[in-house]
């Protein structure tokens, strides 16, 4: 017979980072967007302390007028828009000797 020696399980909890005032601001825009839909749909709208604070069908525009108002600080700006948002990964390519570029 072999005695097994089971050792204490002890459980270790790392805290999460806190998110930035942009991350939240973005999940809050995600968070608000289905009530958003039927109203703002295909216009724009700032989210600023977890709150719509203006639209606008103009991004820039907006950015512009809600900095204006409230100073420089981050805040999230997105499209009320039930289709998925296209991303864009720039890359760059390689060329070896020999090869025209």
């Amino acid at each position: 017979m072999s005695d097994n020696i089971t050792q204490a399980i002890f459980e270790v909890t790392v805290p999460l980072p806190e998110l930035s005032k942009g991350e939240r601001e973005y999940r809050a825009f995600l968070r608000l967007l289905p009530e958003l839909l039927p109203t703002l749909r295909g216009k724009y709208a700032a989210i600023h302390e977890g709150r719509v604070i203006d639209t606008d069908v103009n991004d820039i525009v907006l950015v512009h007028r809600v900095h204006d108002r409230i100073g420089y600080v981050p805040i999230h700006v997105g499209l009320v828009t039930d289709r998925p948002m296209v991303v864009r990964i720039p890359h760059y390519r390689e060329y070896g000797r020999g090869e025209e570029v």
